[in-house]
């Protein structure tokens, strides 16, 4: 009787010959192992092959793997990227989707196929979860991309100087590697989609003549390996929800210079799920006075027919729910000027940097009232961009607070000629929003700000002004958590007494324990200013051995002063503690960045 397992005993190979054959195909690619298994079937099959030579000589190619890399601020770039990355699936190629903050970039010369994804935030800098890789690839460290093909789309907004400039950066650097563009950038404004999809189809179709199609297995086996996943809810960007404002209350003081307030609003009925570090994105409507204002600056009624999108309204319907009235831009300037012919304001148009700073200063009504026309109604609507919505980091903890959200909202005023004017989405919800109204809302992740994992592990928050919104989040929800990490806060404003925001709260926690320090900065309290850069310079010892510590840093608020000062006092922290030089300082920095122990939400 045979000693051999049943199912061995059945096979026509001896153990001896099967060891062999595992030996021999153990390090073979699954699209390797279905071509031997095809040549060995043409080997016994000569009928059908007709000479050994025909099958060996058809090649069939190593397993192609595109490399699709996000880099998103907002989660547009991240959503398109996810977009690309389902329509090169459904043609059967293989594609791994990486956001840049989790891609090892230092491999990226090895992709034969690159495709980039890239916002712009600020004054042209790359999003924040792309800053170590876009430092990486502008360094001497970067190696030449000679064996790269690659296409890049970029994102961005009109209204700003640097159009599109982190996805122009990251085209042009690629390019001196040496690596080959599939077609030529595309630039996309806030209004991307009808752009993008014109551009997938275009891409997919160059790929799918220059790879090959990879069977089902392949790409199943390489999808669940190389995708991060984002949780979906029925309530998203274009299908928001309906929530109910339940609070709305000035947390400044009666004599502060800033209008800043503390918003709850219910998500009952929802089932949206959000974590601190999160925003939400909030959809608006024009103000009612400004709409009219305007429709009287045209010389027009407001009853006038206007399509938008295949759709028709009314301007005046146009203008308080669809079109963008609050932000002007150099391209509206330029449109308005060649609808209307002021020779003035064309001559304007002829210098970039004077047409810019136009823009920046003078609202759209503004603009109007200063150079008079009365236009076709439709041919104003198509000069404006369309409304979209704003996002406010949550301050917040689900655990805490269930079936609200929290919002720590900074109004904004400003007089323009006398006249005063309030920022689109901030306006709307301290102006023209009551307690118990209904507001379109939904929930925009943000995985690259987030608690760390390690309830035990040091948190150093620095937000001043509005930039507080998600650590109070963070605070609620280390206390929820039981977490035993120490916890720091530098906060600053103008005024202690009129602008300490949650100044009850923090004192708590600081009574509990739960908050270890708390530096504040009052940049207005005495004759010279100080702000939270200042204060972590102070500190700058201990901070050091925080981090030493295995501390994790988070800096939320203004992108074009605050957060700048705040990297270059940890530069020189890092410099004089740590003992390193500019390069190495900044090094350690990305460092902190790829192991996602400096977090930054800027705005």
């Amino acid at each position: 009787m045979s000693n051999q397992p049943p199912l061995l005993s059945m096979l026509p190979l001896t153990p001896e010959q099967l060891s062999k054959l595992q030996d021999a195909t153990k390090d073979l690619s699954t699209a390797q192992i279905a071509w031997l298994s095809g040549y060995l079937w043409g080997q016994l099959n000569p009928s059908v092959v007709s000479t050994s030579a025909t099958v060996t000589s058809v090649q069939v190619p190593e397993q192609e793997t595109i490399t699709l890399i996000s880099a998103s601020q907002t989660g547009n770039a991240r959503h398109l990227a996810e977009q690309l990355r389902d329509k090169l699936v459904e043609n059967k190629l293989n594609v791994g989707l990486y956001s840049a903050s989790e891609y090892k970039f230092k491999q990226i010369h090895k992709a034969t196929t690159l495709i980039i994804i890239a916002s712009t935030q600020g004054e042209g800098e790359p999003p924040e979860e792309a800053i170590a890789f876009y430092k990486y690839l502008n360094s001497k460290k970067a190696a030449e991309m000679k064996e790269t093909a690659y296409a890049v789309f970029s994102l961005g907004d009109a209204s700003y100087e640097h159009f599109c400039k982190a996805g122009k950066d990251f085209d042009e650097r690629i390019a001196q590697l040496g690596a080959t563009r599939l077609l030529p950038r595309v630039d996309a404004d806030v209004e991307y989609q009808a752009v993008a999809d014109k551009w997938i189809k275009q891409l997919t179709d160059i790929l799918k003549n220059r790879i090959p199609e990879q069977s089902t297995q392949v790409l199943q086996q390489t999808q669940s390996g190389t995708t991060d996943t984002i949780e979906t809810s029925i309530y998203h960007r274009d299908a928001p929800f309906t929530a109910t404002l339940l609070t709305n209350q000035k947390i400044t003081g009666r004599n502060s210079d800033r209008d800043i307030r503390h918003l709850e609003i219910s998500l009952e009925g929802s089932d949206l799920q959000y974590q601190p570090g999160d925003a939400l994105g909030v959809w608006f409507n024009n103000s009612p006075e400004k709409v009219d204002e305007l429709i009287a600056l045209l010389w027009l009624k407001g009853d006038e027919s206007v399509t938008l999108k295949s759709q028709t309204f009314t301007l005046k319907e146009a203008l308080l729910h669809h079109c963008e009235l609050t932000q002007n831009s150099a391209p509206i300037v330029k449109a308005y000027a060649q609808l209307t012919r002021h020779e003035e304001l064309l001559s304007l148009v002829a210098d970039k940097t004077q047409l810019q700073q136009y823009a920046e200063k003078h609202p759209i009504n503004e603009m109007v009232r200063q150079y008079c026309a009365q236009p076709n109604a439709q041919d104003f609507v198509d000069i404006l961009r369309p409304l979209t919505p704003r996002l406010y980091s949550i301050a917040s903890s689900q655990q805490e607070v269930e079936d609200e959200v929290h919002l720590t909202l900074g109004v904004v005023r400003y007089d323009v000629n006398s006249r005063a004017y309030t920022g689109g989405a901030s306006g709307f919800l301290a102006d023209s929003l009551k307690e118990g109204d209904s507001v379109n809302v939904f929930i925009e992740k943000n995985v690259h700000f987030r608690l760390p994992e390690d309830d035990s592990a040091p948190v150093i928050m620095i937000g001043p002004g509005t930039g507080i919104a998600p650590f109070r989040g963070f605070m609620q929800q280390r206390e929820n958590d039981a977490a035993t990490g120490k916890n720091w806060l530098f906060f600053g404003n103008p005024h202690f007494v009129e602008d300490f925001l949650y100044q009850v709260e923090w004192q708590r926690y600081v009574k509990s324990g739960l908050l270890t320090y708390i530096d504040l900065a009052w940049s207005r309290d005495q004759a010279h200013k100080v702000y939270v850069q200042d204060k972590l310079r102070e500190r700058g010892n201990e901070v050091w051995q925080w981090l030493q510590q295995g501390a994790y840093l988070y800096v939320c608020g203004d992108a074009s002063r605050m957060a700048k000062d705040v990297e270059q006092a940890l530069l020189d922290i890092v410099m004089e503690y740590g003992n390193k030089n500019i390069e190495e300082a900044d090094e350690y920095l990305s460092e902190l960045r790829l192991a996602r122990r400096y977090q930054r939400d800027v705005y």
